[in-house]
């Protein structure tokens, strides 16, 4: 898979210097498993190449890339490291132009529409906004990226669990690079446990799951319908009848004949589908792609493999 697409799905990228490169196998491996298998290890220390190949060696899986790369050198110290991807705060042609030949995905720092440009005429479509927040942040990043329709952003620097939302939420933002969640104190004290807790809390603030409602198995339409009514009757809700089912309220929909699941189903809102998807597979859970609802190209629901308490289990997304 295209290194970009895979930085898409996971949705944030943690940048980390790291002083140690002993430091990086258990920094990688709370990562993981707090849910970002991903890294940029900035050139900002002495330790950096080391600690990629650290990272690489241990966890092949995990997408490691090299940031603050500003030489050819550099270049090919990340490369032979194992670095996947490389990310510059600037937009230097030299380098860009040679990461190109030698065929490792680069994404360059653009701080305004002239680096855009540049960045265009060396056949790139995603580039990262630096430093986000000082440059304008989200409002400065819509308004340059309206005339060109094709270009992607990670957006990096300011960028934390306050204003996350409101970066992803933008469509032309592929990911964005924090470093919130490996304080510089918690890997120098190489306290791993509190770095997967502030890697989870990341990953659930973006994906934001949260049951959106639950499906019954019913019979029959009678039967559905007796049900709904009680549950309206009980709790004030609403009663809306469609074609399969009839919902009480939001919260639960209760199905005129028996559909997926034993008991029923229960659905699972998220921010970001692709996202959540990914995320679950990381963590071993499989999906029935035959069951996948796609409106103009874009993932609105799908369904895991198996039940959990005779419940089937679908995404939905928000």
């Amino acid at each position: 898979m295209d290194v970009m697409k895979q930085l898409s799905k996971i949705g944030i990228v943690p940048v980390i210097a790291i002083n140690d490169a002993a430091d990086a196998v258990p920094l990688a491996k709370a990562l993981i498993e707090g849910g970002l298998p991903c890294a940029e290890v900035t050139f900002r220390t002495a330790a950096a190449a080391d600690a990629i190949k650290a990272m690489s060696d241990a966890f092949p899986e995990m997408v490691v890339g090299a940031g603050t790369v500003l030489t050819t050198e550099q270049v090919d110290r990340a490369v032979a490291a194992g670095a996947k991807f490389i990310v510059s705060p600037g937009l230097n042609p030299t380098t860009v132009k040679y990461c190109q030949e030698i065929g490792v995905p680069v994404c360059p720092g653009t701080a305004n529409p002239s680096d855009i440009e540049v960045a265009l005429s060396l056949g790139l479509k995603t580039v990262k906004f630096f430093p986000a927040e000082a440059a304008g942040g989200l409002k400065y990043i819509k308004s340059i990226a309206a005339p060109y329709g094709d270009v992607t952003f990670m957006p990096t620097g300011g960028v934390s669990e306050k204003n996350l939302l409101d970066y992803l939420s933008f469509k032309k933002i592929i990911c964005c690079g924090g470093s919130w969640m490996v304080p510089g104190d918690a890997i120098k004290d190489k306290d791993w446990d509190r770095i997967k807790a502030l890697t989870a809390s990341a990953v659930q603030l973006m994906l934001g799951l949260e049951i959106a409602h639950v499906g019954i198995n019913c019979e029959n339409e009678e039967e559905a319908m007796d049900a709904a009514t009680k549950l309206c009757k009980m709790l004030g809700w609403a009663l809306k009848v469609g074609n399969s089912s009839i919902f009480a309220g939001t919260g639960v929909e209760v199905m005129k004949k028996p559909g997926r699941g034993k008991n029923g189903h229960i659905g699972i809102k998220t921010n970001f589908i692709e996202r959540a998807k990914n995320y679950l597979e990381t963590q071993g859970f499989e999906f029935d792609e035959e069951s996948a609802v796609v409106k103009d190209g874009a993932l609105k629901a799908i369904y895991i493999k198996g039940e959990i308490a005779g419940f089937a289990i679908h995404l939905v997304q928000k």
